[in-house]
């Protein structure tokens, strides 16, 4: 598989966009079949884009809007118009988006559109590039719901992505396939054929704070006891903020982290977002699902550790393909936005981490997220699940 990346600072005259955009990939060699990934910021007029880019690429386009973007050589890009292209004889695409959904009714329109694109495939897929869109306060519908509604007809397929970010209003985010704009949904694309993707995961969350509780009520993402006391009770008693029902803002730096058994008796431990309270139920919302039983802990972000987790990111990603036979020459990432906040003094410096390093026959993008998706290693087995999480930095290698 081949790809570029084209990048454009224009959101108002997408006329010039798209013509800078074009410029950049003149000399591109397209292979039989192709398909491009799209981040952009909240206001740009993506159908207008897309009208533009259609009269000259009659492959799918899939992506979403994004807090800010990783580009190629381009490096840390805070606005624009960011495009992947992927390109390939020996491998198959295909990508769609669910309709609008909402938190009740989501689980067979997510299972309809794998279904459908898998069908139009002849061989069995390898990856799944997923972007998800939701209310951060949202009880019924989270990132992880999403993804457990896709990972059940994936069977094991890994799937890779992130949730959908905007300029921290949470109401600006979106997902586009082609000329399709929908905000609380999924956008999927399958990738089948000749292709080896390898993930790595670094965590944000170094240092953690003296807390520690069971979850001893919960329903999906929404945790009403820790121990014996309601869940805003607990945050009282360990002087923590609860002043307030809308909290994203103010626990971004220090999330919660969640230590839960998959079922299997293997254990896997992740970050949330607390995006809520509750003050009449005395409950907590957060943007994944929180089991009764799991382990809930605090960590501490800060810019040492987001700095330090980026450089392992990358070498790890590199010694395993030195290791490797395969050539993997396009990278995606998707880095939390709590890590963009905590770089807020100079929120290059994850983009002069790989731009040192990167080979120059390797293209790379990424985004912002609110949310990342990617597969994650059992700590008693070893075994790769699909799991929604925050504050951590991801590479897909291709």
């Amino acid at each position: 598989m081949r790809s570029v990346v084209a990048y454009t600072t224009e959101i108002d005259d997408l006329d010039i966009a798209t013509e800078e955009l074009l410029m950049q990939v003149r000399d591109f060699a397209f292979a039989q079949h192709s398909m491009g990934i799209l981040f952009t910021e909240e206001d740009t007029d993506y159908p207008a884009l897309y009208a533009r880019l259609s009269q000259h690429w009659d492959f799918p386009i899939l992506g979403c809007t994004a807090m800010a973007m990783l580009s190629g050589k381009n490096g840390y890009c805070r606005s624009g118009i960011s495009v992947m292209i992927l390109t390939a004889d020996d491998c198959r695409f295909s990508a769609g988006v669910t309709n609008e959904l909402d938190g009740e009714h989501f689980e067979e329109d997510v299972a309809r559109l794998y279904r459908k694109l898998k069908a139009e495939h002849t061989e069995e897929p390898k990856l799944g590039l997923c972007y998800l869109g939701f209310e951060v306060d949202a009880q019924n519908m989270s990132g992880s719901k999403l993804l457990a509604a896709l990972n059940r007809e994936a069977e094991g397929l890994p799937l890779y992505g992130g949730v959908a970010s905007d300029n921290l209003t949470f109401t600006g985010y979106r997902l586009f396939y082609n000329d399709h704009v929908v905000k609380n949904g999924a956008a999927l694309a399958l990738i089948s054929g000749n292709i080896s993707p390898r993930f790595v995961r670094v965590n944000s969350v170094e240092h953690t704070a003296n807390f520690s509780y069971e979850i001893t009520r919960a329903e999906g993402n929404v945790v009403y006891r820790l121990g014996e006391s309601s869940f805003v009770d607990t945050l009282k008693r360990e002087h923590m903020r609860v002043d307030q029902e809308r909290v994203t803002s103010a626990y971004i730096l220090s999330p919660f982290v969640l230590t839960a058994d998959r079922g299997d008796g293997d254990m896997v431990t992740v970050a949330r977002i607390l995006s809520r309270l509750d003050l009449k139920t005395g409950s907590g919302t957060f943007l994944g699902v929180m089991p009764e039983g799991a382990t809930l802990g605090i960590g501490l972000i800060n810019r040492d550790d987001v700095c330090r987790s980026v450089e392992e990111a990358f070498a790890r990603m590199f010694r395993e393909l030195a290791q490797s036979k395969e050539e993997h020459t396009v990278f995606l990432c998707t880095s939390c936005s709590a890590r963009y906040l905590a770089l807020m003094n100079d929120p290059s410096v994850e983009a002069k981490t790989y731009l040192r390093r990167l080979p120059d026959n390797v293209s790379l993008m990424g985004l912002y997220a609110y949310g990342e998706c990617c597969p994650v290693q059992g700590e008693k087995t070893g075994k790769q699940y699909n799991v929604y999480h925050n504050f951590t930095f991801t590479i897909l290698a291709l």
